[in-house]
């Protein structure tokens, strides 16, 4: 019977460290998700995608905010690229304006590339 007890507490001890395993991750998810990634971009959201426009299957080109900066860039099933950087005065035409008429993103974009001789 002694060999019985042995395994009992055995198998006791490695459900009682699973559990323990599972708690821990779960509290140190939880601790990083609350600082936003070990306290970065703390103090506000500095990091989030203005509009998209699908180009084709899988295809799209997203306007991004990072802090102060706006940013043109592709997406692709191979990776994300940059296509541009927006001047201030740049970014100023992606803002919608507050009357009826608002200017779409692909709108926005053929200006844009109107203004750098892209087109």
């Amino acid at each position: 019977m002694l060999e019985g007890d042995t395994a009992l507490a055995s198998f006791s001890w490695l459900i009682i460290c699973v559990v323990l395993i599972i708690g821990l991750a779960y509290w140190f998810t939880r601790y990083v998700a609350g600082r936003g990634a070990f306290g970065a971009f703390q103090g506000g959201r500095q990091m989030e995608a203005l509009d998209r426009l699908p180009l084709g299957r899988d295809q799209s080109v997203i306007l991004a905010r990072v802090g102060e900066r706006y940013l043109i860039l592709g997406a692709t099933p191979a990776g994300i690229s940059l296509l541009a950087e927006l001047t201030a005065e740049e970014a100023a035409a992606w803002k919608r304006p507050a009357g009826p008429e608002k200017s779409g993103f692909q709108e926005a974009l053929t200006t844009i590339m109107k203004q750098k001789g892209r087109r």
